[in-house]
């Protein structure tokens, strides 16, 4: 595997790279999650490549940006194992060179709800340095995973609006959860063995929604009661808030609307990490 950190070399890489390119963008502190993104990858383009960059502006807290992990060498070992070609790990200068003028671009109407509401100018943040990467890359696929569906929704918005480039096809991997059923994170290293345990929950009121559908919960307000009946089993959990939306416009279900297909949405914090977890519900969801 081939690691570089310019744009000269990524454009050199990039000429004798054979297509089709598949891309991994990261903020790194790479896990099994970042794994099966790269193995997706690697199983259908000639060509694999991974970032890392911590990405400055989708932070809304420097002590949050100083203290994202910084793993760069055990990085490259799980995405030379899992199949990279290529790691490329820019500076910031490389990412946003002082001399030039890099637009921030709109996230559009899918990032004004849910994290976007929570962490004003994040998905602008986001939405930026993805264009800015697809830009450098010039990949033909593009890998994020399901987890972290909002931002998944918000990356395939941006793409459908690229007109100065070849059309990148957003591809969608599966979340992976670990044996307790939390959603894999960089930021589950840093909860106690009790905040763990405690954080086990979420992915279980998800599930309590999921089954409470299954069985007989027909509402908007039963499915939210199902979530929020096992949350409250545990005060170590602080919620955020618990949100039921249409899974393609992340419009807000109202209480009495009949769930036929929903994107159910829980952020807690627990040890002062914040986490997210979603699980679709209803007729395309898995059992």
């Amino acid at each position: 595997m081939q690691r570089i950190q310019s744009r000269a070399e990524l454009a050199a890489a990039l000429n004798a790279a054979p297509r089709p390119i598949g891309f991994v963008p990261t903020m790194g502190a790479l896990h099994a999650g970042h794994a099966a993104l790269i193995r997706a990858a690697r199983a259908e383009c000639a060509t694999v490549i991974v970032s890392i960059y911590v990405n400055p502006k989708q932070f809304t807290a420097a002590t949050d940006l100083a203290a994202y992990p910084r793993t760069l060498d055990a990085d490259a070992t799980l995405a030379e194992a899992s199949g990279a070609d290529l790691l490329f790990h820019p500076s910031d200068a490389e990412i946003y060179p002082p001399n030039e003028v890099v637009q921030t671009v709109d996230p559009g109407p899918l990032a004004l709800r849910l994290e976007g509401a929570a962490r004003p100018g994040h998905f602008a943040g986001v939405a930026t340095v993805v264009s800015r990467l697809f830009d450098l890359v010039q990949p033909d696929r593009a890998y994020f995973g399901e987890k972290d569906a909002q931002q998944l929704r918000v990356v395939e918005w941006i793409t459908a609006r690229r007109t100065s480039a070849p059309p990148i096809s957003i591809r969608r991997v599966p979340t992976v959860r670990d044996t307790d059923g939390l959603a894999l994170s960089s930021r589950n290293a840093r909860l106690s063995p009790a905040g763990r345990t405690a954080a086990a929950a979420i992915p279980r009121a998800l599930k309590a929604a999921h089954d409470a559908l299954a069985h007989g919960a027909s509402t908007v307000a039963q499915i939210r009661a199902a979530a929020l009946h096992l949350l409250s089993q545990h005060p170590e959990l602080t919620l955020e808030y618990l949100d039921v939306a249409d899974p393609l416009t992340l419009e807000a279900l109202p209480d009495d609307a009949t769930v036929n297909e929903a994107l159910l949405t829980i952020a807690v914090v627990v040890d002062d990490v914040r986490l997210l977890d979603e699980r679709l519900l209803g007729e395309r969801s898995a059992s």
